[in-house]
């Protein structure tokens, strides 16, 4: 996906400049650019992920706007992410339909928001499981996860068509209470 592209489809769900926030599962720093963009450049972006070749390729990423700290850790495991607190928001783009307990996962990351902290999801608008898709977030499921991980405000902020198989990405935001 192009910068542009993944600005646009994140920006409603999105803060303000100067946040900061956490992209979990970041692989290849697409959304990552993106939110140091909007975030700009007294933000900050936590961009973690469990495989250490994504991680190479963070650290070389070069952004615009917001200070990027990349650490390796897997976002299923709340031990590697103590030191994420207080943040303004959460982002987990194409993340979520790779983990068997979804439930259990949002309820743990949630804890790392402030009040009124978002977490921001980019996902598949499928309910077909695929090998690189082996747990789909369609939105109205997502929906039912915030609510239970105790968020609320759930809403989509972008839909954009993707490259693979005519499918399309969404971008649905939500609140901690």
């Amino acid at each position: 996906m192009e910068h542009a592209t993944a600005v646009s489809l994140i920006r409603a769900g999105v803060g303000s400049p100067g946040e900061t926030w956490a992209e979990l599962g970041a692989g290849s720093g697409v959304f990552t650019a993106a939110l140091g963009a909007l975030l700009g450049p007294r933000g900050t972006v936590y961009a973690t992920d469990r495989d250490g070749r994504a991680v190479a390729r963070l650290r070389a990423l070069e952004t615009t706007g917001a200070t990027v700290h990349v650490q390796r850790a897997d976002f299923t495991r709340p031990r590697d992410l103590t030191h994420l607190t207080d943040l303004d928001g959460l982002l987990l783009a194409n993340a979520l339909h790779f983990v068997t307990r979804q439930e259990r996962v949002l309820r743990q990351l949630v804890q790392s928001l402030r009040p009124g902290g978002r977490l921001l999801v980019v996902e598949y608008d499928t309910r077909e499981r695929t090998p690189w898709g082996p747990f789909p977030l369609p939105p109205e499921r997502l929906q039912g996860l915030a609510r239970a991980s105790g968020l609320s405000g759930f809403g989509e902020v972008g839909r954009q068509p993707s490259r693979f198989s005519g499918r399309v990405l969404y971008a649905a935001v939500a609140f901690r209470r």
